[in-house]
């Protein structure tokens, strides 16, 4: 494999003590989709690292994270050299897990058990989504991690840990966040109490009060909207891929969620409609598609989506090769609106989906309408985009009595 990719430095590698390893973590990057420079590269920096020999168990080649953070020398100066040689890093400690030869220093084993109980419990039991779960497990992990100062038997858990845990907490999220925190903790504390580790009712928080309509909705105005998306650049693939993506957000609604979910085969170009999973209720939506639309879909397959395997509509532009996160549609966003030059700070990529929804109202489209495309359950969510409509506010406004019209 080394040959393949240096048909003439192999040799180089090859007498390397090393070779063995650079030959393994060669197969392990191009099966995972790493572009042919970005393998060269990566080998060069792997080689060049861990030349001198580190102490480790010959026979497993384990490693930790204290010891590659000392052969990539990630404490040295912030420079394009080593943020390169901490992509390595990053990829190598990959490599090293799905061999199971990357030793990590478990800091909760006492709570280990307890955890994947409570897992089981939000999957078979109460049957939260994968990413609901994701979110309870951070907030616990956080809590028994550091929260726990000292604490290794959650008997002798206090109030007082709590208290100090969400004061602590409180500090670097907004309240709205902090409600979700307290509602993972009532429900973890009180699976806890049921299973008989404590018996006092440390699951009874009070939480911040949150009215539903204390913030306004930010929808970004539609003329921003259309220069924000002619201000992208498609003269590269990712130009083409991030103007499409915001197109789908601005004109159909669609969630970050929705939009990675989407795949090649959810365009029917016959019937010229769209596919959406809406993952919030779990029911498919069919979109019709306007002509505008399949004519940035079909320049954006033929000169923004790279010739590749996966089935999923958007990918990265950078290796690995694969489908894009959630996260990333909001990176997009706001990258794309920084370029733009655009006074448009404090909106985010959901700022697009509340001006989809502004714009219908203004069409005269019906709200109950409205909340279908946008995958509410109920109009109450669907009123919380519309609420700043002053245009159609105007429309049903009464004279005050006594004073003059002008």
């Amino acid at each position: 494999m080394l040959r393949e990719f240096f048909p003439r430095g192999h040799a180089r590698y090859e007498r390397s003590r090393l070779a063995r390893e650079l030959d393994e973590f060669c197969v392990w990057l191009a099966a995972n989709g790493y572009s042919r420079d970005c393998v060269r590269g990566h080998l060069f920096r792997l080689r060049d690292s861990m030349e001198q020999p580190i102490a480790t168990d010959s026979l497993s080649r384990r490693y930790t994270i204290a010891q590659l953070q000392r052969a990539f020398g990630t404490n040295r100066i912030r420079t394009r050299r080593s943020m390169l040689y901490r992509a390595t890093q990053r990829a190598y400690q990959r490599f090293l897990t799905s061999q199971g030869r990357l030793a990590t220093t478990p800091v909760e084993d006492s709570f280990a058990e307890i955890r994947h109980r409570y897992r089981q419990e939000l999957l078979d039991v109460r049957g939260l989504a994968n990413e609901t779960v994701a979110q309870h497990e951070r907030t616990i992990r956080e809590f028994l991690s550091y929260g726990l100062s000292g604490v290794q038997n959650l008997r002798t858990l206090t109030p007082a840990h709590v208290d100090q845990y969400l004061a602590r907490k409180g500090k670097t999220v907004c309240r709205h966040r902090l409600q979700h925190v307290i509602a993972h903790l009532r429900s973890f504390l009180g699976f806890c109490r049921a299973n008989g580790e404590f018996d006092k009712p440390l699951e009874v928080i009070d939480s911040v009060r949150i009215h539903r309509d204390e913030l306004p909705p930010k929808a970004l105005p539609w003329p921003l909207v259309q220069i924000l998306l002619r201000s992208i650049d498609r003269s590269s693939r990712s130009g083409w891929r991030d103007h499409t993506i915001l197109h789908l957000a601005a004109h159909y609604g669609l969630r970050p969620s929705e939009i990675v979910s989407l795949r090649l085969d959810s365009i029917n170009w016959d019937d010229r409609t769209l596919k959406v999973e809406q993952r919030k209720t779990h029911s498919i939506l069919l979109l019709p598609l306007a002509d505008p639309t399949i004519s940035i879909l079909r320049q954006y397959l033929q000169h923004g989506r790279p010739n590749s395997s996966h089935p999923e509509l958007f990918l990265r532009a950078r290796c690995p090769a694969g489908a894009l996160k959630r996260c990333a549609i909001a990176d997009i966003f706001e990258t794309r609106a920084a370029r733009s030059s655009l006074s448009i700070e404090g909106y985010s990529v959901y700022s697009l989906r509340h001006a989809f929804a502004m714009r219908l109202l203004q069409r005269g489209v019906g709200v109950k309408t409205i909340g279908d495309l946008l995958g509410h359950r109920h109009l109450a969510s669907t009123c919380q985009y519309l609420r700043l409509e002053i245009e159609t506010l105007r429309g049903v406004a009464l004279p005050v009595p006594g004073r003059t019209q002008r």
